[in-house]
């Protein structure tokens, strides 16, 4: 029991549940499994920090399961309380996120932070979608849809699962399992397909907004981790992966992405300044949504997408002087996307990472002030 950080090769321990989070507690803490069956996590001078809420409720015994489920049991067995139901931002196999129960998680600030960062995977009446958090946005910025079932069947739940493809176990499957409408037969899109056993993987929202599966490669001395699973990939592997340019944070604040990479930062005067990661948009005076407007102008940059343009076009038809006009009555505005051949705008909270597209039509306006 306890948190250690990742930041070392040499660990082959993983951090993939907090029972506290968000409210880490000082030294001298203590863990009590009580007689009355409740289990507590509490300050040294006895401020209770978290709890399982089982006092009186027949819970006989604790265990910690081979495959990482802490678990409360009564006499007969049977599971009165377990952290499989309260995932954080980790599903171990056999874990989910369901309707009725815990229907998201929720990336780290970090790797030594575990407490709630920006970044969410939602399970929604009929879809599952990836969402990014900001202050300048009155609500969650949607950047991915995992699964869309379109109007018509509702989602109970999502499972993490691993299962061997061939009857000597060479090949597992790692699968997302999708249950609805109850149901009792998933639909199971396969993410991964390591060559050796892979019961000892799990699935993440990272720090960073993508979706990654680590699998503990045994084959080794001593072992290690495989990332085998990336959602923003790289080299695009198969229908389940993206680029990692529709990543918001993939060039970090501000940068345009292109092949992958991030190739540049635009500048005021409308030309591509080489990339670093210092590379930032305008700073903005600050003001309040109802008090008057700043006096704001914009720069062009060409032939770019926003990072949630594969899930938005925006609205429209509207002019761009419209759209403009929007960005300038809004506070947490800091740039609007425009689409020449179809009039569409997509006000933009965050500008992260700039996707470049030959189309030419396709353009940002950054704002800054006068």
């Amino acid at each position: 029991m306890g948190s250690r950080p990742e930041d070392s090769t040499s660990n082959i321990m993983r951090w993939v549940w907090a029972a506290n989070r968000g409210n880490p507690v000082g030294e001298n803490a203590t863990l009590t499994f009580g007689r009355n069956g409740n289990l507590v996590l509490a300050e040294a001078n006895g401020r209770v920090a978290w709890q399982t809420g089982t006092g009186n409720k027949g819970v006989v015994g604790i265990s910690l399961l081979r495959n990482g489920n802490l678990v409360l049991q009564d006499n007969r067995g049977r599971f009165v309380w377990q952290s499989f139901n309260y995932p954080t931002d980790t599903l171990l196999v056999g874990q989910g996120i369901r309707s009725g129960g815990t229907t998201e998680l929720i990336s780290r600030v970090s790797n030594v932070d575990g407490s709630k960062g920006p970044y969410s995977v939602v399970l929604e009446k009929q879809r599952v979608v990836m969402y990014l958090k900001s202050k300048n946005s009155p609500k969650p910025i949607l950047y991915h849809v995992l699964v869309d079932q379109g109007g018509f069947e509702i989602i109970d739940s999502v499972v993490f699962n691993s299962v061997p493809e061939t009857e000597d176990a060479y090949v597992y499957n790692l699968n997302l399992d999708f249950y609805v409408d109850n149901s009792t037969t998933p639909f199971s899109p396969r993410l991964a397909r390591p060559r050796y056993n892979s019961i000892l993987s799990f699935l993440r929202v990272e720090s960073d907004g993508n979706l990654r599966i680590h699998t503990y490669d045994d084959r080794i001395i001593r072992g290690s981790w495989e990332v085998t699973y990336r959602l923003f990939n790289r080299n695009e592997e198969g229908s389940r992966s993206v680029s990692e340019c529709r990543l918001p944070s993939r060039c970090g604040s501000y940068g345009v992405c292109l092949n992958n990479n991030c190739v540049g930062c635009p500048s005021p005067k409308g030309i591509l300044l080489a990339w670093s990661e210092t590379c930032a948009s305008p700073t903005l005076p600050p003001c309040k949504n109802g008090s008057p407007p700043i006096k704001a102008s914009y720069y062009k940059v060409v032939g770019v997408e926003h990072f949630t343009s594969e899930v938005t076009e925006g609205e429209g038809p509207v002019k761009v002087s419209e759209c403009r006009g929007k960005c300038n009555q809004d506070c947490g505005c800091l740039g609007f996307f425009y689409r020449e051949e179809s009039s569409k705008c997509l006000i933009a909270y965050e500008l992260g990472t700039l996707t470049k597209v030959a189309n030419q039509s396709h353009v940002a306006y950054i704002k800054m002030s006068k």
